[in-house]
């Protein structure tokens, strides 16, 4: 009889590419089990015991069973501990995001109005002082990006899915919600109510353009065009999870890169102006210079945004042993972070070169609009002013997406059971009208870039260091140490200098600043 070769004797299926575990939480939908970190080769795992001599005596079927368990074991690392809350929220509901839905969210979150008003910051700056601010923040926000980014898995068998639980970990559990919780529930609130304002206000404008004077016999008024753009994100915002608004995120990704792009485009193509200067603004005392450069800087911070979403974002991604979430959430941060790149500095450098000090205080699109409205093609400004109120629309569902989260946890903590479909809107509903009567009880949030970025540049700037410091423990008097001390304690400093200056030019210049009145 022919002997069968050896090989034939003990060859065994290959075992499948084990996907992320899932548990079976209360509401019936499903959680993915994340992994951790892997662990050094010598140190005991659950797989140990799964040796060849081990495995020699045992027939094929219970060896199949033990071969699959082994792949199992190593694929997951260890089992994490998971929140079944979780499976019922929009931030973590789903955890099929990947490379790609991570650059449309960042890109969509980290540009957008923001990047209009900075050439009003250079505008009290200058060229040296502004393209070297907006550098240096740009590859600080950049590093304090990547700390965020490592730390979400920091923990073995721990994912922070959110900032505050980042920044309970860090500074404690009482400390670090007074610290977190305000700054990033108000850049989210703050932020979402400045795209009322002005996704209304470039509503409107979009509307004359196209209208001309065809339609002005008995025109929608302000408030009337903040109530139209409130009710259209509220509509968008019934979309479930933060993964399910990943092709609006593209929308808002596309559009602004789109817009920026043709903003200093046609800026730059017109004639300036005939008394245009690039001299700094003038003030009559110091104080007043100081703290209108304080505001500038301010408006500069404000340019970055986001970081209160990098880690929800990286939340809705699975992670295993072999495959954890921060290799493909740096992928798609990284690609975002160079198109924001790409938009930020065109925009502030050919804006200030079109304009100089006489760029107004609601940006480069009104100043395009004041000083060119007759100049360029109808149909390209108003294509410009609807890809603001696209990009607008975007940006206002994953500004939301972590309040709607805090609604929700709120309420299936205490019911222990998941938001139904009435009540998810009612709070979605809620939410977006409250933002709406702040914009019309405090229309000038629009203009407070300086402020909004001065409170929050914590967020940004200054925690995820303290984090990394306190959570990875560098060795002490270390260059990593004294580097991330530093930077923290500058960005404490700058926040309360922006805040101050930010406060005096809405107190000093009657809530705008109001150096150029177009014709």
């Amino acid at each position: 009889m022919e002997e069968r070769p050896e090989t034939e004797l003990i060859s065994i299926p290959a075992t499948p590419r084990v996907s992320t575990p899932e548990i079976q939480t209360p509401s019936g939908q499903r959680s993915p089990r994340p992994a951790s970190k892997e662990t050094k080769s010598s140190a005991w795992t659950p797989t140990s015991f799964i040796s060849p001599r081990f495995l020699s005596p045992i027939g094929t079927p219970m060896k199949r069973v033990l071969i699959n368990m082994k792949g199992y074991l190593e694929e997951v690392g260890h089992l994490t501990k998971l929140n079944p809350q979780d499976a019922w929220l929009p931030i973590t509901e789903s955890r099929n995001g990947n490379a790609h839905y991570a650059a449309f969210h960042n890109l969509n979150a980290g540009v957008g109005f923001q990047a209009l008003v900075l050439p009003v910051a250079f505008a009290f700056l200058g060229w040296s002082w502004g393209i070297l601010a907006l550098t240096i923040a740009y590859c600080w926000q950049l590093y304090t990006l990547w700390i965020l980014v490592q730390l979400h898995e920091a923990v073995p068998g721990k994912r922070y899915n959110r900032y505050v639980e980042l920044a309970q970990a860090a500074f404690g559990e009482r400390l670090g919600v007074w610290l977190a919780l305000f700054p990033t529930v108000y850049l989210s609130a703050g932020t979402a109510t400045a795209l009322i304002l002005i996704g209304g206000e470039t509503m409107k404008l979009f509307f004359q353009i196209v209208c001309g004077p065809l339609c002005t016999s008995n025109p929608l008024t302000t408030v009337e065009w903040y109530l139209v753009f409130t009710s259209l994100c509220i509509v968008l915002s019934q979309l479930p999870n933060l993964n399910s608004i990943a092709g609006l995120s593209l929308v808002g990704a596309v559009t602004a890169i789109t817009y920026s792009t043709m903003v200093w485009v046609l800026s730059v193509s017109q004639e300036r102006p005939p008394t245009i200067s690039y001299e700094p603004l003038s003030f009559p005392s110091s104080a007043a210079a100081f703290f209108s450069v304080m505001n500038a800087l301010g408006i500069v911070a404000f340019a970055f945004r986001g970081h209160n979403l990098v880690l929800e974002i990286q939340a809705t991604m699975p992670s295993t042993f072999k495959h954890p979430a921060h290799v493909p959430m740096w992928i798609g941060a990284k690609v975002a972070y160079f198109f924001i790149a790409m938009c930020l500095f065109p925009v502030a450098i050919g804006g200030f070169w079109a304009y100089g000090n006489l760029m107004p205080s609601g940006g480069i699109l009104n100043a395009l609009y004041g000083f060119h409205s007759h100049d360029i093609p109808r149909g390209l400004l108003a294509l410009a002013f609807l890809l603001v109120v696209f990009n607008c629309l975007s940006s206002f569902q994953i500004y939301s997406m972590p309040v709607f989260d805090s609604f929700e946890a709120g309420y299936t903590s205490r019911t222990n059971r998941p938001c139904s479909i009435w009540v998810r809107s009612g709070f979605r509903v809620f939410y977006g009208f409250v933002n709406f009567f702040i914009g019309v009880a405090l229309p000038f949030l629009s203009s407070l870039a300086g402020l909004l970025g001065g409170l929050t540049l914590p967020v940004t700037f200054a925690y995820p260091c303290f984090m990394w410091v306190l959570i990875k423990r560098p060795t002490k008097y270390s260059f990593n140490w004294y580097f991330n001390w530093i930077l923290g304690w500058l960005g404490i400093t700058f926040s309360l200098a922006f805040s101050i200056g930010g406060l005096w030019s809405i107190v000093n210049d009657g809530l705008k600043l109001k150096f150029f009145k177009p014709n």
